[in-house]
């Protein structure tokens, strides 16, 4: 197991250094955010979110404090979490556990939180902080934008887990379909995928950073997959369906995707029509992201293959999203997201089309967006003949 997938405590620094600097440009003395994605990026604390407050603060002036409840601080420590222990006794609590922060952040007066910071957690954050002013900021949204050369090697590394998983998924159905006897449901195919997924990066990674979903993903076929997000029933696969796997992992918190369309069968006309426009509305999609491209313009260009198919009437979604330590974050391949794509960042190319009654169509590769282009992270092969199992 050589790969690991922790990163350094000069990683930390360098990050934390950049948001100091962008907050001073913005006048703000502090951060505080109690997103965990935000957490462990800034300092390397991946937990799982409950109803016990974590919060990060960065100052300005070099201060750098993670609150937490005390049933955290070994897991803290064992992850070598790069900020000062700011620890509560538990939740409620006798003293509210944003008091905990009053005595050790005396500096910053002006103190920005992400705008997804919850109504009831800012109050409390207001009550136990008084004399601040609170203003929204988006320093750290901004800063996980364009990944940095050690986080694009773990996304890499999870393009290569999930391809994998996608083989998996397909072999599996393979082996049924040789072996005679009744073909895989929906949910024994997603079970089957996410355990591979785990069990791949356990035996090959040191020290994995566990977050949800560490692999996995929806699985789907026939009319079940013309619901974009439709969850595995127990539902058995067919011959002549059509299937989907939307899949993916998180290696060291970051994330990838990649989804494919299988036939299950010889394809009918109406299946080489469907996929066919999809393919090529994904390959153009890829073509179109690249730096200085802004991505109402790239998801237009995409979906504008379907459009010109006749199919405009089965598009539900935009081309794609952003990807980093949330599976979906910003930015945004849509219509309405006039953001200008910038060298690091990563996004998902999965343009799809969903006909009612018979199935969904969709092809998804994480893209790495590189100084003069874009590359996949994901390979599975994409071509209708590779994605068709004969029966």
């Amino acid at each position: 197991m050589a790969f690991d997938q922790r990163l350094p405590a000069a990683f930390y620094a360098d990050v934390q250094d950049g948001v100091r600097a962008a907050l001073a440009a913005e006048r703000v003395d502090a951060l505080l955010t109690d997103s965990p994605e935000d957490v462990a990026y800034l300092t390397g604390f991946f937990h799982h979110p409950c109803e016990r407050p974590v919060a990060a603060w960065i100052g300005v002036d070099g201060t750098t404090a993670l609150l937490l409840p005390d049933l955290e601080v070994e897991h803290a420590q064992v992850q070598n979490t790069a900020a000062e222990l700011v620890v509560y006794p538990e939740y409620p609590g006798v003293v509210p556990p944003f008091d905990a922060l009053a005595g050790r952040v005396p500096g910053g007066r002006r103190v920005g939180h992400p705008g997804g910071m919850a109504v009831d957690r800012l109050a409390a954050i207001r009550a136990a902080l008084p004399g601040r002013e609170f203003v929204r900021t988006g320093v750290a949204e901004r800063a996980r934008l364009c990944k940095r050369p050690e986080e694009t090697a773990l996304h890499r590394e999870a393009g290569r887990i999930t391809d994998a998983m996608l083989t998996a998924g397909r072999e599996l159905v393979e082996q049924a379909v040789a072996a005679g006897g009744e073909l895989p449901s929906e949910a024994e195919l997603a079970a089957h995928v996410t355990s591979f997924g785990s069990r791949t990066m356990y035996a090959e990674h040191d020290d994995v950073v566990v977050v949800s979903p560490l692999a996995g993903g929806l699985v789907y076929a026939a009319e079940n997959s013309a619901r974009p997000h439709g969850l595995p029933s127990a539902r058995r696969l067919r011959p002549g369906d059509t299937f989907v796997l939307s899949l993916g992992c998180a290696v060291g918190g970051r994330f990838v995707e990649g989804e494919r369309t299988f036939v299950l069968g010889e394809p009918s006309a109406e299946q080489r029509r469907y996929y066919e426009a999809v393919r090529e509305a994904q390959a153009v999609g890829a073509a179109s992201i690249r730096p200085g491209a802004r991505c109402a313009d790239v998801n237009r260009t995409c979906l504008d293959v379907i459009r010109d198919a006749g199919l405009e009437g089965f598009l539900r979604h935009r081309q794609g999203h952003g990807i980093g330590l949330g599976m979906h974050e910003p930015p945004w391949l849509e219509d309405g997201d006039a953001t200008v794509l910038e060298p690091g960042m990563v996004v998902s190319n999965e343009p799809g089309i969903y006909v009612t009654g018979h199935a969904g169509y969709r092809i998804s590769d994480s893209m790495l967006v590189t100084d003069d282009a874009a590359v996949p992270l994901t390979f599975h092969p994409r071509s209708l003949d590779d994605v068709v199992v004969p029966v």
